[in-house]
């Protein structure tokens, strides 16, 4: 593991990965604290600047350039503005189950799913973690643990929609 390919990244890409991390870090802790406390809500608006900093530093990081500077990851740029928008909403609103699956969809596909696409080969975060010449090996044993932690935990925090029994 080496911070070097960070280091020599652009500053956007340094914001953007330091802060995402954080926010996964953070994420987390919240996740499985106690709701509703003043320290929940304090931690849920640093997380929520985390995560709109994140999202506004991926912006301007533009080496896949599929559709002008932009590529379909950048729809995830997208996902959190109306993730992090839903979730303030619903909670102003009184709506606190809303809210809930709105900021824990956002930890899973904007912080985990999205997260699992840097650990590709020749993507920054993979140098960092596995080196420059680790070949795809890395990437086959972490992407699917990734994915699988992801669905796990969509399975086990999301809530269930109860079937109704069926009228007699």
């Amino acid at each position: 593991m080496s911070l070097t390919p960070l280091l020599a990244a652009p500053l956007a890409v340094q914001i953007h990965a330091i802060t995402a991390v954080a926010a996964v870090l953070l994420g987390a802790a919240i996740l499985f604290r106690r709701k509703g406390t003043p320290t929940h809500k304090l931690l849920g608006r640093i997380w929520a600047l985390l995560m709109f900093t994140a999202a506004t530093a991926a912006i301007f990081i533009n080496e896949i350039r599929l559709v002008g500077p932009f590529s379909p990851i950048h729809l995830f740029v997208l996902m959190t503005y109306y993730g992090l928008w839903e979730g303030i909403r619903e909670i102003r609103r009184g709506n606190v189950e809303a809210h809930q699956a709105a900021m824990k969809s956002l930890y899973l596909g904007a912080l985990l799913l999205a997260g699992a696409f840097t650990l590709l080969p020749d993507r920054r975060m993979y140098q960092v973690l596995f080196g420059p010449d680790a070949g795809w090996t890395p990437s086959l044993i972490a992407i699917p643990l990734v994915l699988a932690v992801t669905g796990l935990l969509w399975w086990r925090l999301m809530p269930r929609r109860r079937r109704r029994p069926a009228a007699s």
